[in-house]
């Protein structure tokens, strides 16, 4: 007789569909114009130290590439070829000019064709070069020495410098910095453009090789449609297509960042949330949140004191040393058995009474609820930074040793084992969108009750969705780990896990696209719309496609609901057609 696990994915596997129909929408999620961009989401999102096996199970995405030296190189070949050959100007001066106009092909052929002669002035380009003076001998316009004219060497502008101050001044400019890659003739009153051409001629090896740096990294730098990764070490650089959809991207190295803004990628969480909450972890507001919360100003110095325990008689540091209640801040000598003792005050409690502390009582209470609202926010936000971190740590175990020793074990090839690799890669995934779900939390107006319960329950079920997944490929995979030889369960484990990832993965697809949406199932008038009132509220079963029935989430209804169609359906877990004498494990641990 089959068990109750192995039933269970059964119907899942017989009615595949339901893994994604719109869980939470109640519409068909295939007609909406938003599923392109859901479907396109990328589940890979690693640390610049993560094993480089992880890149080969991303997708590849259409509208960004990754490029290494090499790739710049070409790109900047092939651009300056383009423009030599429009424009029938030398390579040279290609340069040249895409360095001013931030390697914009498009923008220089635009600039040139309008006003060719104001380019020319712009950028330093002379139309008609001047040849050097005539003479055997010429004299440096920057030593004044005469030397022989096969010393002497000039750009378009004609003006003569001898090799040694020529030299020395492209190695200053160099040693300055990437400026060098606009450098004008060392005359005053000129503004010829020195090209490659002349640094080449003139420089020595070790300035070439600073300034051909400078040259290919102002192709990424200056040019708005690439960036660099912004791991450290890491020399790939984007292309990205500008207006194409997601920002997410994923580097040659592994690492996963948000284009748009270089922090790491925080999909469903907007760039300028995660800006806002990055600097909050790190401004100085929270510490002085936390000195009004916890301390009290000495009434003589004003230090801050933090009392943790104890009686109410305070002694301030050296070298004030000045002996006050912590109730009502007045001296001590003051108290004594007539004010209540060592742990009360009365004088604190008549003076409360009367209204004399309330202005400050009221500031020190907001500070602490707002300490203790951004503490809830943060805590949860760093602990799944953590499991996020361990998770892709024991992915990369898995990958380098486990796969090979389950194999061997359980005697089955390594292809057939993959689907532990997508649970894994789904955990990683799923902890980095529910990391910055708490980011979205903390910003979620309060005031906007209905958006939040609606946002607090999405979060609930993806969250207790991942906790299922990621103890079956942890704890129960273990025992397969340790088994001393092949094990028959091993097929329903497969089963059963590959069918945890499935549901997870549906779980936050909802969840993402709800924020993304933000929260758009709950209506202007602070209730649920039809999908969100049906999921939430316990009302009538959602339909899905072809007649599906979605259970209600209602948490005081049944976890077992049937439709109008007498179709039964789990409520936790997106499941429809579970037969009514089959046990869903997923309700069973819900219980």
């Amino acid at each position: 007789m089959a068990s109750e696990d192995e039933l269970m994915m059964q119907d899942a596997t017989d009615d595949g569909e339901s893994f994604d129909d719109d869980f939470y929408s109640g519409g068909d999620a295939h007609d909406d114009s938003d599923d392109d961009d859901v479907m396109d989401y990328d589940f890979i999102d690693n640390d610049s130290d993560d094993s480089d096996t992880v890149i080969a199970h991303h997708r590849s995405q259409s509208n960004y590439s990754i490029l290494n030296e090499a790739d710049i190189h070409k790109c900047q070949e092939e651009s300056i070829t383009k423009i030599s050959t429009v424009l029938s100007i030398p390579r040279v001066a290609a340069g040249i000019l895409l360095r001013h106009y931030n390697w914009s092909v498009s923008k220089v052929n635009d600039e040139w064709f309008a006003d060719e002669g104001k380019v020319r002035r712009i950028v330093g380009l002379l139309e008609n070069p001047m040849p050097l003076p005539d003479g055997e001998e010429l004299t440096c316009g920057i030593c004044f020495d005469v030397y022989p004219r096969k010393e002497i060497s000039a750009v378009a502008c004609g003006h003569p410098f001898c090799l040694t101050c020529w030299q020395g001044y492209i190695s200053t400019a160099i040693t300055d910095g990437p400026g060098c890659l606009m450098l004008r003739c060392p005359d005053p009153s000129c503004s010829a453009a020195i090209g490659l051409d002349m640094i080449n001629k003139l420089a020595n090896d070790d300035d070439k090789k600073k300034y051909n740096r400078y040259f290919i990294r102002s192709f990424v730098e200056d040019n708005r449609k690439t960036k660099w990764c912004p791991a450290p070490g890491c020399d790939y650089a984007v292309d990205f297509i500008v207006g194409s959809g997601s920002y997410d991207v994923t580097c040659g190295c592994s690492y996963s960042f948000c284009w748009n803004c270089t922090e790491e990628t925080h999909r469903p969480v907007d760039c300028g949330t995660v800006s806002k909450w990055i600097l909050k972890n790190s401004a100085e507001s929270e510490n002085m949140n936390w000195i009004l919360a916890n301390s009290k100003p000495c009434p003589k110095c004003k230090r801050p004191i933090e009392k943790n325990q104890g009686c109410m008689h305070i002694t301030c540091t050296p070298p004030c040393k000045f002996e006050f209640c912590w109730l009502c801040l007045g001296p001590w000598t003051d108290h004594g058995e007539r004010t209540g003792g060592f742990y009360a005050c009365n004088r604190y409690e008549s003076a409360k009474q009367e209204g004399v502390f309330d202005e400050s009582e009221k500031r020190r209470e907001m500070a602490k609820n707002s300490l203790e609202r951004y503490t809830h926010y943060y805590e949860r936000w760093a602990t799944n930074q953590s499991s996020r971190q361990k998770a892709l740590s024991d992915l990369q175990q898995m990958q380098t040793v486990h796969l090979e020793k389950l194999s061997d074990k359980q005697c089955q090839p390594e292809s057939q084992l993959k689907f532990i690799i997508e649970a894994w890669l789904q955990i990683v995934e799923c902890r980095r969108v529910l990391k910055w779900t708490y980011a979205y939390g903390y910003y979620l107006p309060e005031h906007e009750h209905a958006k939040r319960q609606f946002f607090e329950y999405l979060q609930g079920e993806a969250e207790s969705g991942l906790e299922r997944l990621h103890q079956c490929a942890e704890k129960e995979l273990q025992g397969y780990l340790d088994a001393q030889g092949p094990s028959k369960e091993f097929n329903e484990f497969r089963t059963k896990l590959a069918g945890l990832t499935s549901v997870t993965r549906n779980y936050f697809e909802n969840l993402v696209r709800a924020l993304e949406n933000g929260l758009s199932d709950v209506d202007a008038h602070g209730a649920y719309s039809r999908a969100a009132s049906s999921k939430s509220l316990g009302g009538g079963s959602i339909k899905g496609k072809g007649g599906r029935g979605k259970g209600t989430t209602s948490r005081s209804s049944s976890s077992r609901n049937i439709d109008d169609s007498g179709h039964w359906s789990c409520e936790y877990c997106t499941y429809a057609n579970v037969r009514p004498a089959t046990a869903c494990q997923m309700c069973q641990q819900r219980r």
